[in-house]
């Protein structure tokens, strides 16, 4: 099931400058955008909302553009279409990413005409979304498929507005875990935003795009909330490891092999890689397979990939002005993982059965913080504290304490397919008790866990300083609830079998 996605870098290369050319989109900082909405600004009288007239005025800050994922809805796409709708796909994110920076290097032009942002934003915005999607339809009829009902719909954005004055979207701040395995209940019980009332303005953050202040809590403000399913008779109790370093090789990229195959900078952010050393945009199975991995065990050739961390000090990366880094509000120090562990682990319920080679798996929502928490999959904690966890909160460490982001992915595979067409509905979390949904069978679960040695931000009358965050879509603010993990397993099938045994048999093998 090799893809051939080399042979589509000039058609879809060419399609994503046509997307980027339409919008005309400018570049520059990323910051808020003030929108003067009038009382009267549905009227044709003409008058400028900032000429003196009788007009009743008031100021919103715009923070974000929200605009339905597409690529969710997408669950039956035909086979024959799927390379072809995957970039149509990133098109679709790329217009978002670059009307994100219109929106955010035109304040003045927002404040003086109430009209601007939804006339020369939003507006042109739907406009291509809308060609994007008819795209897509064409090329799901064309191949034998139906396109959902609604589709032509997603094509409207909104305008979000500044935090504070209207709530994240679908309750994003109620901590709960959609990981399967081990499970955090009730709320993050932050113990405040740590600001005081005097909250940071704008959307924060060395670039403009976040974090802010409200996005960070004390790990020592929240009480114990992690819970595991029981064991029943039948569970798969044992462990299988697998040592594949830290990226001392320093390999990034921006690209997104399972997500946007053939398309450069397909994540819109950096990625850290360990393992498979072959893994970039145009990497089909064979090349994944013919790959050098940085594992200490040779039959593990999966790649495993996350987006970085970076602290915002002011410096200068390798990426600063580059697509994915700089341009896209991914700014400050990238930092390396002090450790990353990676662990496959059993059912609570049932023995495990092989992962087919080159299942793909993502845990997590990179757009979480606009799509809601459906398919997120966030775990923030520090060291000492790791039975209790953030979702929608970075950790404030206290001293010795390391910051430690941790993965669950998902243990149920519908034992056929290696992927699905929204990368999702091939594979499934556990219920509570630790089962598969019907038809399903459990699959070694991945678990890792990455350590960070960085100095904790201060917060200081609403403002913190030098803020770490994870790299994610402009869009997005550096949101810690948009932290994603992913995995193609490119075991080979003896140390796959190695990998079902160790755990069936209750063995912890490395």
């Amino acid at each position: 099931m090799g893809r051939t996605s080399r042979k589509r870098r000039s058609s879809l290369a060419t399609r994503m400058t046509i997307a980027s050319a339409a919008l005309l989109l400018g570049g520059g900082g990323l910051v808020a955008v003030n929108v003067y909405a009038s009382a009267h600004e549905d009227s044709a009288d003409g008058q400028d909302a900032g000429s003196g007239t009788q007009q009743t005025q008031q100021t919103q800050q715009v923070a974000t553009i929200d605009c339905p994922d597409v690529g969710a809805q997408l669950s039956d796409v035909p086979g024959g279409a799927r390379d072809e709708v995957d970039g149509e796909l990133a098109t679709l994110d790329t217009q978002i990413t670059q009307a994100y920076k219109r929106l955010s290097t035109t304040r003045d032009a927002a404040a003086r005409d109430p009209q601007f942002v939804r006339n020369s934003i939003m507006e042109p915005l739907k406009k291509n979304r809308g060609a994007i999607l008819e795209r897509i339809r064409l090329e799901m009829e064309r191949r034998g498929g139906q396109a959902p009902d609604g589709m032509n719909d997603m094509a409207e954005c909104t305008a979000q507005p500044q935090e504070g004055e209207q709530q994240p979207p679908d309750g994003q701040g109620d901590g709960s875990d959609q990981g399967g395995g081990d499970q955090t209940g009730g709320d993050d019980q932050a113990g405040g935003d740590q600001g005081g009332d005097d909250q940071q303005q704008g959307n924060g953050g060395q670039d403009g795009n976040g974090p802010v202040a409200a996005d960070f809590a004390d790990i020592t403000k929240v009480q114990p909330n992690v819970q595991k399913p029981q064991n029943g008779d039948n569970a798969s109790t044992g462990t299988f490891t697998t040592r594949c370093g830290v990226n001392d090789n320093k390999k990034f990229n921006t690209d997104n092999l399972i997500v946007a195959p053939g398309v450069t900078n397909g994540a819109h952010h950096l990625h850290d890689y360990v393992g498979n050393q072959d893994n970039d945009a145009f990497s089909s199975n064979d090349d994944l397979a013919n790959a050098d991995t940085s594992c200490q065990n040779q039959g593990d050739k999966s790649t495993y990939y996350w987006p970085v961390l970076r602290v915002q000090d002011g410096t200068e990366e390798f990426d600063a002005d580059k697509d994915g880094g700089g341009k896209e509000g991914n700014v400050g120090k990238v930092l390396q993982a002090q450790k990353a562990s990676i662990k496959f682990a059993g059912s609570p319920q049932s023995d495990v059965v092989a992962m087919p080679k080159f299942l793909r798996i993502i845990t997590g929502d990179a757009k979480a913080f606009t799509n809601g928490t459906a398919n997120a999959n966030a775990h923030w904690s520090c060291t000492g504290f790791e039975d209790r966890q953030l979702t929608d909160k970075y950790p404030l460490c206290p001293d010795g304490s390391k910051v430690v982001r941790s993965f669950a992915f998902q243990s149920c595979w519908d034992g056929q397919n290696i992927d699905s067409a929204n990368h999702r509905t091939h594979v499934a979390f556990a219920d509570q008790a630790g089962n598969c949904p019907q038809n399903f069978k459990a699959i070694p679960q991945l678990k890792m866990r990455l350590v960070y040695d960085v100095q904790t931000p201060t917060i200081e009358n609403g403002q913190v300083k030098n803020p770490f965050a994870v790299d994610g879509f402009p869009e997005q603010l550096h949101k810690p609830i948009t932290d994603h993990d992913d995995f193609i397993n490119v075991f080979d099938d003896a140390t796959m079998q190695k990998v079902v045994d160790c755990i069936n048999k209750g063995d912890r093998c490395t």
